[in-house]
């Protein structure tokens, strides 16, 4: 296995993924883990992932480039992906890719596997959610639509 592809963001199911494959990919040793985190532009509630997929996503990044905003949320993608690498670093992996993209979550994990070429999906069963029964979850759709194997940690 040469590359897997962890999706990352500041929930208990996304730590309890990076642990999981610290674990499980010592057996393996791949050459290359890409920590992946998709910000989302106008937040995490309904209206937010509702606008993100109507408008051009292009018009938001360029209205918010430059922003405190957008600053703020590079900040937290940041900070989020300097602990998930510590948590696979200090497990004595190197080869270690952060990634930063901006959009929506399941279908960035999806375009970045395709484009790196990943053999392996990895991502948290839930996120903070209570709802996805009505409009379904990232882990959800990234399973039912990867072209790769996902490993679902809960």
């Amino acid at each position: 296995m040469n590359k897997i592809l962890v999706a990352v963001d500041d929930t208990k199911g996304s730590i309890k993924a990076a642990e999981t494959l610290a674990e499980w990919a010592a057996m393996v040793q791949p050459k290359t883990i890409i920590l992946l985190h998709v910000e989302q532009m106008l937040g995490r509630s309904l209206i937010g992932e509702s606008l993100e997929s109507d408008m051009d996503l292009e018009e938001i990044r360029d209205a918010l480039e430059g922003t405190d905003y957008k600053q703020k949320l590079d900040k937290r993608a940041g900070n989020i992906l300097a602990y998930h690498t510590q948590i696979l670093v200090r497990a004595g992996f190197s080869g270690i890719k952060p990634m930063i993209k901006q959009g929506h979550p399941a279908e960035e994990i999806l375009a970045t596997a395709k484009e790196e070429n990943v053999d392996l999906i990895v991502v948290g069963s839930r996120g903070k959610r209570r709802h996805d029964f009505l409009i379904g979850s990232v882990s959800r759709e990234v399973a039912n639509s990867a072209k790769v194997p996902v490993l679902l940690v809960h």
